[in-house]
């Protein structure tokens, strides 16, 4: 899993445009008002071969009642627990202040490693006189004077987040010793520890019908004739607005990190109250991380059926996930086991689905006809010229097509590529990758 790097510190001292310099593109709103960033905001990002994911936080307030400071405070006291490392930043400008005092006290209760960042030093060569005063705030290590404006400095302080993280996680022997990771995802209450239970054959996590008892990720390995599998049982992932305590916001990172170190999301949908919004976004998270996925409806032994409440429910999830069509459809119970089962089966095959690898010769034998069939497009009497395609990844299976404009290929044409790449080698389960790259006349990529 990678390492969690937290940005906190006071208003208005620069930390969302520190994380959009360290992201390389602009996420957060940045304005030069106090209170712009409310909400934690998470992207990954990579130095030295070490992938990280950053933390951008509000403001921290520390003695602030009003609610929208207090809320601030909150997520980034939730950051600072869940974080790896910590990046304390400061303005230079305004000196040490008796927040800045305030929150190092704060950070260094969580016993977190900790980093001080000296922010908006924008002059060319050594720091301010200024700078100086910050060794008095007693943190561990040299100060860091960095300009998030301009960037100067932000090589510095990646080198000590990288230094400061945990070892890395020993993922690439998962395979040998864990199996398959299996992330069992979705709204609360919609069954997800009963289900990991009755696939273990036994109680192993706690279950109750108030929503929100599983408050962290919980990893349970079983070995059986399927394989080995790891299940990643998942805090219940609410809408934000009714996220109310910091236990539930913290639910919520453990719960997108779980997805994103799985090889196969189960996605649960409640039968009883059908496909909702909350699970359009869910579903969006597994597909936006590139993961294979399997869509079960659970509770469907509570659900009253005639000869056509199957088709009609397929035709709604399908149709509410319409990005998603590529995803088996399960109808289950987890408190019959009504063929949960099943589910060993599609696990497997939708986990060789995505680690597929399809040979160049093969794809640009599909590529041809697929043209063939339906001529590319052209604009203003100039047409898209396709050369050629080739595999570059698995997990989820990463194309790349080079053509001779990327302004032409658009997305209904790509969307057709795809639907004739599914065709013909299948891809069920997983999410398809296409990357356009325009090459020149004389072959060379622009």
């Amino acid at each position: 899993m990678k390492p969690v790097i937290a940005i906190v510190g006071r208003p208005n001292v620069g930390k969302s445009t520190l994380f959009n310099k360290l992201a390389g593109r602009r996420l957060a709103v940045v304005e030069d008002t106090p209170g712009v960033t409310r909400d934690r905001m998470y992207t990954d990002t990579e130095w030295n071969g070490r992938q990280l994911m950053l933390i951008d936080t509000g403001g921290i307030e520390p003695v602030s009642d009003e609610i929208i400071p207090r809320h601030m405070r909150m997520q980034a006291e939730i950051a600072i627990e869940t974080a790896d490392v910590i990046v304390f930043m400061t303005d230079v400008t305004a000196g040490v202040t008796a927040d800045d005092r305030d929150i190092t006290t704060m950070l260094m209760k969580s016993l977190k490693p900790l980093i001080l960042c000296v922010n908006k030093c924008d002059s060319i060569g050594a720091p301010p006189p200024e700078f100086y005063e910050f060794y008095e705030l007693g943190i561990q290590g040299d100060p860091i004077a960095v300009s998030s404006l301009h960037g100067s400095g932000t090589g510095d302080l990646l080198d000590r987040i990288v230094e400061l993280c945990p070892p890395p996680h020993e993922d690439e022997h998962k395979d040998e010793d864990t199996g398959i990771s299996v992330a069992v995802i979705g709204r609360p209450n919609a069954g997800k520890s009963s289900m990991v239970n009755r696939l273990l054959g036994e109680d192993r996590m706690i279950v109750s019908d108030i929503a929100g008892t599983t408050r962290d990720s919980v990893d349970t390995t079983v070995t059986n004739e399927y394989g080995t599998f790891t299940f990643i049982d998942t805090a219940g992932i609410r809408r934000q607005s009714r996220i109310d305590s910091r236990v539930e916001y913290y639910c919520v990172l453990r719960a997108k990190l779980a997805v994103e170190r799985a090889d196969v999301c189960i996605l649960l949908i409640d039968a009883g109250e059908g496909i909702t919004e909350q699970d359009e976004r869910i579903a969006g998270i597994a597909h936006e991380a590139g993961k294979a996925v399997i869509i079960v409806v659970n509770k469907w032994d509570l659900v009253e059926k005639d000869n056509d409440t199957t088709n009609q429910y397929t035709k709604d999830v399908y149709n509410a996930l319409s990005y998603m069509t590529y995803a088996p459809l399960l109808f289950c119970s987890a408190l019959t086991g009504q063929r949960v089962n099943k589910l060993y089966e599609h696990i497997n095959y939708v986990y060789g689905q995505a680690a597929t690898r399809i040979a160049t010769g093969m794809l640009n034998d599909v590529l041809n006809d697929a043209i063939t069939r339906v001529q590319p497009p052209s604009d203003k009497g100039r047409r898209l010229s396709i050369y050629y395609m080739t595999q570059v990844d698995v997990k989820p299976p990463t194309f790349v097509i080079f053509c001779n404009s990327e302004e032409l290929f658009h997305f209904s044409y790509r969307r057709y590529i795809e639907n004739q790449l599914r065709e013909v080698f299948g891809f069920r389960g997983t999410p398809i990758r296409l990357i356009v790259r325009q090459r020149n006349e004389e072959g060379e990529e622009r």
